[in-house]
């Protein structure tokens, strides 16, 4: 049950750090139009290079060393203070890097690169991966609730036409660098005050290092799309993307927020050595993010084309295509949350989940190479597709020894059957019926119907976990 009370808090953090964007997206995109999103897409991307190597593999190092030493307070303390020390000075030095670059080589855009840095600021206050660690999620979540609410607020106050870019930029950067500092309160009560000397922040400089590589190389096919669209096609085509991939993102969060609740979870587990308890683990949140992302990557394909145009504008038609290109990337990037981020990553095999996202990287560089000088946008979301599944492809290559893929993959093709049905009933009832929030609301409960009618039919594992799971809760309560 804390697991699952641990996954629902993450879906709630993890969509509240992408719902500024997504609930202002249709205001936005109307206000500033594709040309200006692709501006604010462009700097962003730009600036969020500099932030990951500021952050190195800090955060992902931090959850885990904090799950490994969990029961010992004045552990974790010496591990919270040397660790967030290192973060501040990695950080300032990359804050000093971005500004010098924005400086001596930006032209056209340097006012919206420099207020890009408040996103470089906040990652260095942030102690979010030491909660995580402790499997405490519901301090994240609600804390930052009230800020991100207080700025979606502002941005609809202040942004009121195509002038307003630098305001919307600032926003979403203040709003950032607020909720963590909101997050330091609660710091008091769990962590000690060690002395300095015991910090010692640069013998986590190599593991964390150890650990940028994967997320350096994981964010670069993240941005690289945007980098490469915005050099090799229009600003529209640039915004178009943004939009689509921030859509789609949203949904994914909901698809992969159990990979950093499992992976503190396995971590401990790994710590004592529990081995069976890991592969059970393993092969149940196989199953349930399966039985999640599918739908959901099926859904989006079903309503793409009449969503986009009523929810960003009409500007935005081509949106709707990149939409049904890009969904199937929710079921992959969900597939590897499982074998990367729960399983090698709490268990220290980092070289090959390193290994994995690297050639996905490079897959993606070239692809992006071909597609987008061929196709734009449309390009960029197949490059997207391709990369994921080869990095999923590779650790499932490299789990093999270890985890049955047999059993992993078993029951998948009761959910992808269920799935497809639902997609072709929603998507006819989409082109029958016009786009509104009534009949949005219509085409999802009759999607989430037809689905669950398919997997209850077809016996899917998931079906019997929840059953125990109400059986256990109703234990529980006697």
């Amino acid at each position: 049950m804390k697991v699952i009370k641990n996954y629902l808090y993450n879906v709630v953090y993890q969509i509240l750090l992408l719902l500024v964007p997504l609930i202002t997206v249709p205001y936005i995109s109307r206000v500033l139009g594709p040309e200006l999103v692709g501006i604010n897409s462009y700097t962003n991307s730009w600036m969020t290079f500099f932030m990951l190597v500021g952050q190195m593999g800090i955060a992902l190092y931090g959850n885990r060393e904090v799950a490994y030493h969990r029961e010992n307070p004045i552990e974790r303390s010496k591990i919270f203070w040397g660790i967030e020390t290192l973060q501040g000075m990695t950080i300032l030095l990359a804050l000093i890097a971005y500004l010098a670059a924005v400086l001596l080589f930006s032209t056209t855009f340097k006012h919206y690169f420099l207020l890009q840095s408040f996103w470089i600021i906040a990652a260095g206050l942030d102690v979010s991966w030491y909660f995580m660690g402790m499997e405490n999620f519901q301090r994240i979540v609600f804390r930052n609730m009230l800020v991100k609410l207080a700025s979606v607020a502002l941005i609809f106050l202040l942004v009121k036409n195509q002038g307003d870019l630098g305001k919307y930029i600032a926003l979403l950067g203040l709003s950032n660098l607020v909720g963590n500092l909101t997050l330091w309160p609660y710091l008091k009560d769990e962590i000690k005050w060690v002395p300095i000397r015991t910090w010692h922040p640069f013998k986590h400089f190599y593991p964390a290092l150890l650990l940028f590589i994967p997320t350096i190389t994981t964010q670069v096919y993240l941005v690289v799309n945007r980098l490469m669209l915005g050099r090799m096609s229009t600003q529209n085509q640039l915004g178009q993307f943004q939009n689509t991939d921030q859509i789609i993102k949203v949904v994914l969060a909901v698809a992969t927020a159990s990979g950093q609740v499992m992976l503190p979870h396995i971590a401990n587990k790994f710590s004592k050595g529990d081995v069976k308890g890991i592969r059970d683990s393993l092969y149940n949140s196989f199953d349930f993010i399966t039985a999640i992302a599918v739908p959901m990557s099926f859904g989006i394909m079903a309503i793409a084309k009449p969503f986009a145009p009523w929810f960003l504008g009409r500007q935005y038609d081509a949106a709707g295509t990149l939409m049904m290109f890009e969904a199937p990337v929710i079921l992959f990037i969900a597939w590897s949350n499982v074998t990367g981020t729960q399983y090698l990553m709490p268990i220290n095999r980092t070289k090959e989940y390193t290994i994995s996202v690297t050639l996905g990287a490079v897959v993606n560089i070239i692809a992006n190479l071909f597609l987008i000088a061929l196709w734009g946008a449309k390009g960029a979301t197949i490059a997207t597709d391709i990369s994921e599944l080869t990095v999923t492809a590779v650790q499932l290559y490299y789990i093999k020894n270890s985890i049955s893929r047999r059993k992993l993959f078993g029951n998948v093709w009761k959910y992808i059957l269920s799935g497809a049905i639902m997609f072709i009933v929603v998507y006819r009832l989409a082109l029958i019926i016009n786009m509104t929030v009534v009949n949005l609301v219509v085409e999802v409960i009759v999607g989430i119907i037809v689905y669950l009618l398919g997997i209850i039919l077809l016996k899917a594992p998931i079906v019997n976990q929840a059953i125990k799971l109400i059986q256990n809760r109703r234990l529980e309560k006697r």
